[in-house]
Formats: structure tokens, sequence, C-alpha cells
């Protein structure tokens, strides 16, 4: 996959987060980062097709010049249904860290461990997703600036999380410049820092 492909199919799931249940969202990432477009190709739009998830046209578009010179099957990508926007956010995010999280918090030192002095990597900040109405778990949510191979990065921080016990890591490493779709907006609005790399201006503001 071309670095223009990878930069849409990476934009494409970051706009798909919240919209997606992480179990698929975080492998699909997984999948992107290790080069596996062949696997993403055959199997997104399939998923996209069950969840009933709507597109915007700029998604349809970043989908289709991602996926479709991999071997997207055409008619499954004119299947997809369109939306002109997409709806309010369907979750609460908080600043606040839960009880088994405040003896001692290893994900958030082994992640500044790992992006300090990293040139690719500007800040990294840290908020909980509450479950919606009916039950679910509390999860963590990582926001991640970067300034080049995001979609690496991505797949990188995914298996440090997984390797510390994160089963469906929740990784969103923004783009410099993106404008931020709603779930990442409240997201990063109840945020807190957990670390810096050296990436020049790269840092998140919170709205």
């Amino acid at each position: 996959m071309d670095s223009y492909a990878e930069s849409d199919c990476h934009e494409l799931l970051l706009r798909l987060a919240g919209r997606l249940p992480d179990r698929q969202l975080w492998r699909f990432r997984d999948w992107l980062a290790a080069g596996a477009v062949t696997a993403l190709a055959r199997t997104l739009p399939l998923t996209l097709l069950r969840e009933r998830v709507g597109l915007t046209a700029e998604e349809s578009r970043l989908l289709t010049n991602a996926l479709r010179p991999a071997g997207a099957d055409p008619e499954r990508l004119n299947a997809l249904p369109w939306v002109d926007e997409i709806a309010e956010v369907d979750y609460t995010f908080t600043s606040e860290s839960p009880e088994w999280v405040s003896m001692g918090d290893s994900a958030g030192v082994v992640l500044g461990a790992i992006v300090r002095d990293r040139t690719d990597i500007g800040e990294v900040r840290g908020t909980w997703r509450l479950p919606r109405t009916g039950g679910g778990d509390v999860t963590r949510v990582v926001l991640v600036t970067a300034t080049t191979q995001c979609a690496r990065l991505a797949g990188e921080l995914q298996r440090v999380l997984r390797a510390l016990g994160t089963h469906e890591p929740s990784v969103e490493v923004i783009p410099r410049g993106i404008l931020l779709p709603r779930y990442h907006q409240a997201a990063l609005a109840a945020s807190v820092p957990l670390a810096m790399g050296a990436a020049e201006g790269g840092q998140l503001v919170p709205s």
C-alpha cells in the first residue's frame, strides 16, 4: 500500500471510532499497521454493511481510494449507505480514572517511556470512555498527535497496551492538521496529559 492510500485508510478508521465496536476497530488498525491490506479490503466493507454504518461523501472517498486498489468489491462499496453528516457522539468521556487504576497506572508510565524524545510523536493524552446506557466497561482512550506513519504508530501503541492487559485497546493517533471528528473532540475535552514526545507543535489543545 502506498503512503497516500495508507494515510486515507488510517483517517477513515479514525473517523469510525465510536461507530464500530472496539473489538473490530483495533484489529483493523493492527492489520493496516502490518500491511495486511488485502484482508482489510475484503473485511472492512462487509463489516460496515453488517453494522449498518453510514458514510459521508468524504469517508466514502477515503474508503474507495484506500481499498479499491487492494481488491475491495466495487458492489459492496457501492452498497454502503451514505449520510449527510455524522450524528452526535453517543458516548460520554471523563478525565477521572476508575478506582482500579488509582493504585498505579502502569500503562501511563510505559507510554511515557516509549514516546520520550521521539520526533514523530507530539503529545499523548488519556481519557476514559463511559459505557452506553445498558452496560459495558469503562474504556481507556489514548489520544496521540503524530507527524508521520500514523497507522504504524497506532499498531505499535496498541501492541503495548495489549501487552499490559488491555485486550481491545483504543488508540487514536491523530495526524497533525486534521479536523477532529466529534468523537475525538469530546474525548479530547475530557482528557489529561500523559506524556510528551519531541515533535514540534504537536500539542493537543482541549476545546
